[in-house]
């Protein structure tokens, strides 16, 4: 008997879940697809169908004078009213949660209250946790989201406005640009949006508007336009929509994309589709203030360095103290001396630069700093491997010059980070697939003439002591 009152206690919890969830949204209308706190109070008819008096008045005079034609719309055969084949709810990702009375607190006032924003250095500590090296960018990251939701959260405080903190990040590809944005996110609790600039077209062509960006933020807020108005937008690949260079044909991914950007940097009431990319009929619209929203650009920018070569060899003069015009040539961090002349020069309009105040570079890539990235990080790509041979009670360890030989081998490719996941991978195959096969084994050290495949790994059997070893290795 206890046991039925347990389930039915269990089923009135779920209602009471269900209904309170409902609650939190909008109705939408079934027709023009316009929400309720644009239409007003819905009418709602058999099978969970809403409909606005607006369209409900419509259809009564469509029927009145030329039939039932919205009826067709809705599901229904000519003059049959066949209420199973109507669509029952309205999909949860076109709805949009309700907003908040104003005398309501909002639930994310605590969230952005200066008291508990986290301070930079705390900021980059958390940070450093996961990224390795790039210790100027990780500081002016750091800061620039601080002063952002210092300003969030001060907003109504005096009369003066504090302007926003838009950046814009430099690096070449697999230096850690899109991992230090998703980390920021995870550690603030905000929604965030990673987004692609080679998908976005000028309006009216083929492809996503560029409110379409500001879709995939909401939809990472769970349609909560407050929630929203508050988050991060990662903008990668940002230098795939410079200028194109002579060419006769219409620049719709290019310069126009630039353009149809700048209201949003800047901060505005932009209209967009919710639950869809693209704005149609069918999909309800709501409106989001960009004011609040923090822009991060990303983009490896290829070909720049030999702009600010360009730039910087023509300060060489003639004489004995004049500079080696192949001075830079060898300098792997010349991508440090960006400045906004060589970010014009490659094609991005001076309009789209000044509103990302912040720009910034990140550092390529060295032997060393592959080889912390490698074993350091709290999610380490060593590691990772050491927990899965760890299931199977198996002491995974690298000597020295096995880190040393797959750092060098990345160096190699020139992806940067994105190279060391490839490269284990392949040495690793071998051992992932023979292991599971012999229950003696009780350990595995790679070396470097397995690495460079000129030996095998050390394999040792089980013993009175691989417990240990096994726990070791997994730390």
């Amino acid at each position: 008997m206890s046991d039925d009152l347990k389930d039915q206690d269990n089923n009135l919890e779920n209602i009471d879940k269900e209904t309170k969830n409902k609650d939190d949204y909008e109705e939408v209308c079934y027709i023009c697809r316009r929400p309720e706190s644009k239409v007003g109070k819905m009418l709602r008819i058999p099978n969970n169908i809403s409909i606005c008096s607006d369209c409900m008045q419509k259809t009564f005079d469509t029927i009145n004078s030329n039939g039932m034609p919205y009826m067709d719309l809705m599901g229904f055969p000519p003059n049959v009213m066949n209420m199973n084949t109507v669509q029952k709810e309205v999909p949860k990702n076109q709805k949009l949660k309700k907003k908040k009375a104003e005398e309501e607190p909002a639930e994310t006032a605590d969230a952005f209250d200066i008291k508990n924003i986290p301070s930079p250095h705390v900021i980059k500590g958390k940070l450093d946790d996961y990224v390795v090296g790039q210790e100027h960018g990780k500081k002016v990251l750091s800061v620039a989201v601080y002063n952002h939701y210092k300003r969030v959260a001060a907003d109504t405080m005096d009369d003066i406005e504090i302007e926003k903190s838009n950046m814009l990040m430099i690096g070449p590809t697999g230096s850690g640009k899109t991992f230090l944005v998703k980390t920021l996110a995870r550690l603030l609790d905000v929604p965030l949006a990673i987004t692609d600039a080679t998908s976005l077209t000028e309006a009216g062509y083929i492809g996503d508007d560029v409110e379409s960006v500001i879709s995939k933020l909401l939809a990472a807020a769970d349609n909560d336009v407050e929630r929203a108005e508050k988050g991060i937008i990662f903008i990668d690949e940002i230098d795939k929509i410079a200028k194109k260079k002579n060419t006769n044909n219409r620049d719709v991914s290019g310069e126009s994309v630039q353009q149809g950007l700048l209201k949003l940097l800047e901060g505005s009431d932009v209209e967009v589709p919710v639950g869809a990319t693209s704005k149609n009929a069918m999909v309800p619209l709501t409106t989001v203030n960009t004011k609040n929203i923090l822009f991060i650009c990303g983009g490896a920018f290829p070909d720049l360095d030999t702009i600010i070569k360009t730039r910087l060899n023509k300060q060489t003069s003639i004489g004995f103290s004049a500079d080696l015009k192949d001075k830079y040539d060898s300098d792997p961090n010349v991508l440090l001396k960006v400045s906004v002349e060589d970010l014009r020069e490659f094609g991005m309009i001076p309009e789209f630069l000044g509103r990302l105040p912040i720009m910034f570079s990140l550092e390529g890539l060295t032997k060393d700093m592959l080889i912390k990235i490698l074993k350091e990080p709290k999610n380490a790509i060593l590691k990772q491997y050491q927990k899965l041979l760890a299931l199977d009670e198996v002491c995974l360890e690298f000597d020295d010059g096995a880190m040393e030989a797959i750092a060098e081998k990345a160096m190699e490719k020139k992806t940067g980070a994105r190279a060391l996941r490839a490269i284990i991978e392949d040495f690793m195959l071998d051992i992932m697939y023979e292991i599971p096969k012999d229950i003696n084994i009780g350990k595995v050290t790679i070396t470097r003439d397995y690495i460079e495949k000129k030996g095998v790994p050390q394999i040792e059997m089980r013993g009175s002591n691989y417990k240990n070893l096994l726990l070791e290795g997994s730390n």
